[in-house]
């Protein structure tokens, strides 16, 4: 006999059945309802026990007959995150995984084949397999609020969908809608899964099983137009047509030397027949061999990394809940309303409020573009208040300092806002260069004193530096790491050297191409082989982007200590006013936001040590910040490089390039550049460290936490 442990009724279906993920229930009208509660976990994450299970049930649904099924989840995050994707890493070690897919593939094609009426009942994040779960009933039903997510990110991880959803959700919703969906990963709110028919109806989320018993009772007609689309956008001779389109606007996005995966989806897609097990065995293989590939390991090493960030602000109170900003220029203005955004109550604060004024204003805007309505806006810029005599610093149990590049001027600012401090207010600065050891003087309660280094963009830069110095309480650290999290950031803990980690590592990439560029490399030459390493972005555009003014400030500030120097022409053309993006010019002439970048000389031929000038000095500083401890682990640096620099993530970061290229071919490549550019590229201290030379375990760089995908 099966009971569920809390709310089941004797159930006689399933007697004999035992349970440890699914609850099963049947009404008096004969509706099973269909529960999965992964054990031990706060989240549904798909394993094969979860798999194994549904599949002795849908065994027995096959042979009783109910009079529909319902499928839900009783986790209040979601329906499900996706595979375990923990569990995907072993398989591949095994070298097991087109089995693995192929066994998840029957499961929810035998549910796909009940001969009774099935429906999907979604709230929350339904991500990957459990997309695919929830295409495989005949019909499904969301909850409609913001929280609900549905999406197949699987690309993300250099593969994609196994499970099904290739041969499903083209032949659904239609090709070009369902390839949007798979090959860009992003989730879709509940409301637009519902006008793609991705979902059939959308209920109140305290309505949504009994919405979801009524739907089985009375299916939700397709609209023939949808109906049409679908089957139009799946034939053969529509396919051969195209796919060639499709595949031209992605290789305009990415690489397929490095990221493989959108390009074998499109194949899979193309060559799929009518035939479902024949669309379902060219997914499975096909998957099966992306997961042996280079990009698959890094790219689900850099997922598990994420999580790590994460999770190192979880299970502390951070105690926060008013911030005060000091400095309301780009990037206070924009951490000020980013954490306004997030629920915080945020007071800034400048010299005049015509200097306060244009960050409320593109507060404003940010907010109108991110929330639908007018409420929702005016309740976040209620949260932001204008604070020109800084009464708010009383009030506040974060104070951020976000002023110009100047260590005096910051102390001073210091001296004022600390003797306002009630009890265990921390005390924060935005410094980029600027090391701690050097702020920190004066201070009466150091220990209570850090740096929170967001990056620009804010509202688009996932990460944030928490950097230490010798003085810091480790309590209040673990605050700044939660409150990171609170506000949606991926935090790593720095030490406060100069630069930290990020701009210590970015620093001689740039400095290198300004050099470069002063030598007579075009800009574009520069930002095209950038971009072939796998940059998403070319070092000259960036220093347009990020303002030449700005590149000039950090590179002053750490060219000594990285024994380097600022090329010549930067500071003619600050002179001149041309500071990048911002004022329109600077190495590039910018219109309507974009760079127009000058043709070059067919002819042209760059050196052939060109790739290797612009990126290993990135790589040599980051083995030199290993080797200094300015991160606690190699893991941490490359998710810190990856997440501050966009650094191509198919590679995994600095520290698995070293790995993956031989820590010594690369020293001896630095080698060479030395004896024929300079000495700037002598291999600093660090490159016989054991870290360069251990295979990177990706469960290892999640650092314990729950399966999730």
């Amino acid at each position: 006999m099966f009971r569920s442990p809390a709310t089941a009724p004797y159930t006689p279906m399933f007697e004999g059945l035992r349970f440890n993920h699914w609850k099963a229930s049947e009404d008096d009208s004969g509706i099973v309802t269909l529960t999965l509660d992964r054990a031990g976990s706060s989240v549904n994450a798909i394993s094969r026990a979860v798999l194994d299970e549904l599949g002795q049930i849908v065994e027995r649904l096959a042979i009783e007959k109910p009079a529909g099924v319902i499928v839900h989840s009783a986790k209040p995050a979601g329906f499900a995150v996706g595979a375990d994707i923990k569990e995907f890493v072993e398989y591949a070690r095994q070298g097991t995984v087109l089995e693995n897919i192929e066994n998840g593939q029957r499961v929810y094609e035998a549910l796909a084949r009940l001969p009774c009426p099935t429906v999907a009942a979604v709230h929350g994040a339904c991500m990957g397999g459990g997309t695919e779960l929830i295409l495989a009933c005949r019909q499904r039903i969301a909850a409609d609020d913001d929280k609900t997510r549905i999406g197949l990110p699987e690309v993300m991880l250099g593969i994609h969908p196994g499970w099904g959803g290739t041969a499903r959700l083209p032949r659904l919703i239609g090709a070009p809608d369902a390839l949007q969906v798979m090959l860009t990963g992003k989730p879709l709110s509940a409301r637009r899964a519902l006008a793609l028919g991705v979902v059939d109806r959308l209920a109140r989320p305290d309505e949504l099983l009994a919405e979801a018993r009524a739907l089985l009772r009375r299916p939700q007609p397709v609209p023939a137009a949808r109906r049409a689309k679908a089957w139009a956008t799946n034939l053969w001779p529509v396919r051969q047509l195209l796919a060639p389109m499709v595949l031209k606007q992605t290789a305009a996005k990415v690489r397929k030397e490095h990221y493989p995966a959108p390009f074998a989806l499109i194949e899979v897609w193309r060559r799929g027949g009518a035939s479902i097990q024949q669309r379902l065995k060219l997914e499975a293989r096909s998957v099966a061999k992306l997961a042996q590939t280079p990009t698959a390991h890094n790219l689900i090493r850099i997922f598990f990394l994420q999580e790590r960030l994460k999770n190192q602000g979880g299970g502390v109170e951070h105690g926060i809940g008013h911030v005060h900003v000091v400095g309301a220029g780009v990037m206070g203005g924009d951490i000020a309303a980013w954490t306004a955004f997030k629920g915080f109550q945020v007071t800034l604060q400048d010299r005049e409020m015509k200097y306060v004024q244009p960050a409320l204003d593109r507060a404003r805007a940010f907010y109108e573009k991110k929330l639908k309505t007018p409420e929702k806006v005016a309740e976040a810029a209620g949260r932001l208040r204008a604070d020109v005599e800084g009464k708010g610093v009383a009030e506040a149990d974060l104070a951020i300092e976000a002023i110009f590049e100047n260590a005096e001027a910051k102390r001073a600012l210091y001296a004022q806002i600390e003797p306002q401090f009630q009890a265990d207010e921390i005390l924060a600065s935005n410094t980029s260069s600027i090391p701690l050891d050097e702020l920190r003087t004066g201070l009466k309660a150091p220990q209570r004193f850090l740096g929170l280094h967001f990056f620009n963009p804010v509202a688009q830069m996932p990460l944030v530096e928490v950097v230490r110095h010798d003085r810091l309480d480790p309590a209040v650290e673990k605050r700044a790491l939660a409150f990171c999290k609170a506000i949606g950031k991926l935090p790593v803990a720095v030490k406060g050297t100069p630069g930290f980690l990020v701009n210590r590592i970015l620093m001689p990439y740039l400095l290198e191409a300004l050099r470069l560029y002063s030598e007579g490399v075009p800009g574009p030459v520069l930002d095209r082989t950038a971009k072939a390493f796998g940059m998403p972005m070319g070092p000259i555009e960036l220093a347009d982007t990020v303002g030449l003014d700005v590149c000039a400030s950090v590179g002053k500030e750490l060219a000594p200590f990285l024994g380097l120097e600022l090329p010549p022409g930067i500071e003619d053309r600050l002179e001149a006013g041309k500071r990048g993006k911002k004022d329109g010019q600077g190495l590039y002439v910018w219109e309507d936001g974009k760079p127009k970048k000058p043709e070059v000389d067919p002819d042209y031929a760059p050196a052939e040590d060109l790739q290797d000038r612009l990126i290993l000095p990135m790589v040599n500083e980051a083995v030199a910040c290993l080797a200094d401890g300015v991160v606690d682990d190699a893991d941490l640096l490359d998710a810190g490089v990856i997440f501050g620099t966009g650094f191509a993530p198919f590679r995994g970061g600095p520290i698995q390039y070293v790995r993956s290229e031989g820590a010594g071919v690369v020293k001896g490549r630095l080698e060479k550049l030395a004896q024929r550019h300079g000495e700037r590229f002598q291999p600093k201290q660090g490159w016989d460290l054991p870290a360069l030379r251990e295979p990177a375990d990706p469960v290892a760089a999640a650092g314990g936490g729950e399966p999730r995908s």
